[in-house]
């Protein structure tokens, strides 16, 4: 847990000056150690939440929140959800268990946590749909097409940090961006950023779904902003979208069929009959949203690390990235969340993909020139789409 000290007596004298200062009293620190920490003065709380909603604007975020840490309801479904094995290989979940769902057992002092979104999707790339129609491109899940989020919204709320550290003094707190044990889309409904829609995403009327959440659990007892109510109705347009039939249920998806969790959190080898329902969608997924009457308008991208695309990888060749170089993909993938998957994950799903595209003698090549790849995933996924792409041409033939 991070503690961001005053800087100076002198400093802590003038915001206490200020009416900046916390109510008398001790505060056990947040981390192991257990020297208390020194709180003194008044604190018009509800005008620091108000001020922590206008940084956090200042600092790039749509919208600031504030949850209580009560996710008792939240915790029996992770707990069905767990059990029903819907996680697939994430065993970092179960690991974690209930204490995804206890942000004070997580992090002993938590009282409140401060939500956060900020938009991603990046206006000038292709039309998502263009790209999903032309098989031989590679589609790639529009939120990975700028840098990566992890290092943008962990600095930006570390900023947010700095400005209440400024205001109060010293505070424990913690910032989380998809990076541990939190239940982000829980912690943002009950903030009131949203409301879970039935793809399991956060979903606003004038935001759609297309954008990032980060917190900080923080030990200041700040006045918590109510939920709002959910709009999808009657409305199930996204559980018809899902190409793999994931979202088994209004709220419920199953991880084990989801491409996103397919083409980035699965290590092994895809299961054939889920193939050649990936088409080309070589990392994540959009579909659901995309098919979400909600994100008909949604706004693009304000922040310009999310705006630009890297590396046109918004309409790519399939042939052209499957002919990347491990040296190439590592380069060429620096400062990307695509990154994090590896060069051998990578040349799996593109392999997929391959398979997947209409028979095409440029495809049999590139794929050939990697049947014996050293990494027998890659082999394993070229032997396939090879038999695919061979088994289509003599079907176009006799045709």
């Amino acid at each position: 847990m991070v503690r961001v000290r005053r800087s100076s007596t002198a400093r802590h004298a003038r915001l206490l000056q200020q009416g900046a200062g916390r109510v008398c009293g001790t505060l056990t620190r947040m981390t192991n150690d257990p020297t208390p920490s020194e709180t003194c003065g008044p604190l018009d709380w509800s005008a620091l939440a108000a001020s922590i909603m206008q940084w956090g604007r200042e600092l790039g975020f749509q919208e600031i929140g504030i949850a209580d840490t009560d996710l008792a309801a939240e915790e029996v479904r992770l707990l069905n959800w767990l059990r029903a094995g819907r996680h697939g290989e994430m065993d970092y979940m179960a690991r974690h268990g209930a204490d995804r769902a206890r942000p004070a057992t997580l992090v002993p002092g938590t009282l409140r946590v401060i939500t956060a979104r900020m938009n991603y999707w990046p206006a000038g790339a292709r039309a998502a749909s263009h790209v999903l129609a032309d098989s031989r491109k590679a589609y790639v899940a529009r939120y990975a097409l700028g840098r990566d989020y992890h290092k943008v919204l962990r600095t930006r709320l570390a900023r947010l940090a700095e400005r209440i550290a400024e205001r109060v003094g010293v505070f424990g707190h913690r910032v989380f961006t998809d990076s541990a044990p939190v239940l982000e889309v829980a912690l943002a409904a009950k903030s009131g950023l949203g409301w879970r829609g039935k793809h399991t995403l956060l979903l606003t009327r004038d935001m759609g779904s297309y954008f990032f959440l980060g917190e900080i659990y923080t030990d200041l007892p700040l006045p918590i902003t109510p939920a709002t109510t959910a709009h999808c109705g009657t409305c199930e347009q996204c559980i018809r979208a899902c190409p793999t039939g994931a979202i088994v249920g209004p709220y419920e998806l199953d991880a084990r069929r989801c491409i996103s969790y397919l083409t980035i959190e699965h290590k092994g080898s895809i299961p054939e009959p889920l193939r050649p329902l990936i088409g080309n969608r070589v990392y994540g997924c959009d579909d659901c949203q995309l098919a979400c009457p909600w994100n008909r308008d949604a706004p693009t991208a304000g922040e310009a690390d999310f705006a630009r695309v890297r590396n046109g990888l918004d309409n790519a060749d399939l042939v052209e990235l499957f002919a990347w170089t491990e040296a190439e993909f590592d380069a060429k993938t620096r400062g990307s969340a695509i990154r994090r998957i590896g060069y051998e994950r990578w040349s799996r799903n593109l392999a997929v993909g391959l398979g997947n595209a209409p028979p095409d003698p440029a495809i049999v090549v590139a794929l050939s020139a990697r049947a014996d790849d050293p990494s027998p995933l890659v082999r394993e996924h070229v032997a396939w789409a090879l038999g695919r792409q061979q088994r289509e041409a003599a079907c176009f033939g006799a045709a």
